[in-house]
């Protein structure tokens, strides 16, 4: 599913016009979004939770030429999923 079947999926079953679930999406990945930059938590009951965590500066190898490289440091997000998704999947 992307995106745009998402907005589909979510105005129909909701009754209301795409426009309005796009606007509604578009909403709440900005507001994930804003919260993961600010270094917040975000969780959903149930669904799951975001979160950032730092990776640290390591080394690595080019799998072509087997030089070694610096890989920089940074921010990844990461999602857990919850209990009602884990038994909905499984």
């Amino acid at each position: 599913m992307n995106k745009t079947d998402l907005i589909d999926s979510m105005a129909e079953h909701a009754g209301i016009s795409k426009a309005a679930a796009k606007k509604a999406l578009e909403s709440f990945l900005g507001n994930v979004e804003g919260s993961l930059k600010k270094g917040d938590r975000v969780s959903l009951v149930g669904f799951g939770s975001w979160s950032v965590s730092k990776r640290a500066a390591r080394e690595g190898r080019n799998p072509q030429t087997g030089n070694t490289i610096k890989i920089a440091a940074k921010n990844v997000v990461k999602f857990k999923a919850g209990a009602d998704l884990q038994k909905a999947v499984n």
